[in-house]
């Protein structure tokens, strides 16, 4: 039973990480057809409903994992860390990809921050959501 339990909680945190991290990516992405249009080829409708679902199950599997990571320590680089790393892994990754594409390297750096970002929304999301009880952090061992 406390197996089950803890994979209801799991799935709670994931629900929470994809919801939060895919407003964030609907945020941004309003803000870069505003700000970077000049620098980034407009995205077709597919394209983002593409990039949406990919952030989404990003954020769903970031849920997942920083309940396990963060535990009920009050450890902050444990916190910072698990961002930093999801959002580290994407936002390099456009990089290095965008680098053979994009004329100028500041484009990719900002979609680089914007996934740090995404991924610190989703972790205040989930700490907010074990602040007010609707999720359990996950136990230390």
């Amino acid at each position: 039973m406390q197996l089950m339990a803890e994979r209801l909680e799991s799935l709670k945190a994931g629900i929470i990480g994809g919801f939060s991290l895919g407003l964030a990516f609907i945020i941004t992405s309003f803000v870069n057809t505003l700000v970077l249009a000049k620098y980034l080829p407009a995205l077709t409708t597919e394209q983002f409903l593409l990039s949406g679902a990919i952030a989404i199950f990003s954020g769903f599997l970031f849920g997942v994992t920083y309940r396990y990571i963060i535990r009920v320590d009050k450890n902050p680089q444990l916190k910072a860390g698990g961002v930093f790393a999801f959002g580290l892994v994407r936002g390099l990754t456009q990089i290095e990809v965008g680098w053979n594409l994009a004329e100028t390297i500041v484009p990719l750096l900002v979609l680089a921050l914007e996934s740090v970002f995404w991924f610190a929304v989703a972790a205040i999301a989930i700490d907010i959501a074990i602040q007010l009880g609707w999720l359990k952090p996950f136990p230390s061992v």
